[in-house]
C-alpha cells in the first residue's frame, strides 16, 4: 500500500476544498494560498488529492477544471461521482448536487460505469432567492 504524504500545502489545499459550498479552480486555490506554494505544487497536489480519493473534478462548461470535496464512500480505488453538477452561467459556480441522479438507460449490451452531467442556469445566489 502506498503511503499518504501529508505537507502544509497539501493540508491547506484539502481545507479549502472541504470548506467550500463550491468548487473551486486551480485559480481559485492559488489565489485563497497566496505565497504558500507555487502553481506547479497546487498541481501536484490535487492531482494526489485526488488519486487518494478526498477530491473529485469537474470541468465546467466553459472547459475550466474545478475540484470539489469527494462524498465519504470514495478511495483511491474508485471514485462515486454520479451526480449532477450546477454551472452557474451567471457567476460561474460549479455545485456538486447530491440529491439529483438521473436514471440512464443505455442499449442492450452497452454498460455504463460512470457518467458525468453538467446542468447550466443560474443558481439561487444569481437570481436573487
Amino acid at each position: 500500500m502506498k503511503q499518504i504524504r501529508n505537507t502544509q500545502a497539501k493540508t491547506e489545499i484539502l481545507n479549502l476544498i472541504n470548506a467550500s459550498d463550491v468548487a473551486l479552480t486551480h485559480s481559485d486555490i492559488q489565489k485563497k494560498l497566496g505565497d504558500l506554494c507555487n502553481r506547479v505544487t497546487i498541481y501536484r497536489v490535487l492531482e494526489r488529492l485526488e488519486n487518494e480519493g478526498a477530491i473529485h473534478k469537474i470541468v465546467n462548461i466553459d472547459g475550466v477544471v474545478n475540484f470539489a470535496k469527494c462524498s465519504g464512500k470514495c478511495t483511491h480505488e474508485q471514485h462515486f461521482h454520479n451526480h449532477v453538477h450546477f454551472n452557474c452561467k451567471e457567476c460561474h459556480s460549479v455545485i456538486c448536487i447530491e440529491n439529483a441522479i438521473p436514471e440512464i438507460s443505455l442499449p442492450e449490451h452497452f454498460i455504463a460505469q460512470e457518467y458525468n452531467f453538467i446542468i447550466s442556469g443560474l443558481c439561487p445566489k444569481c437570481t436573487g432567492n
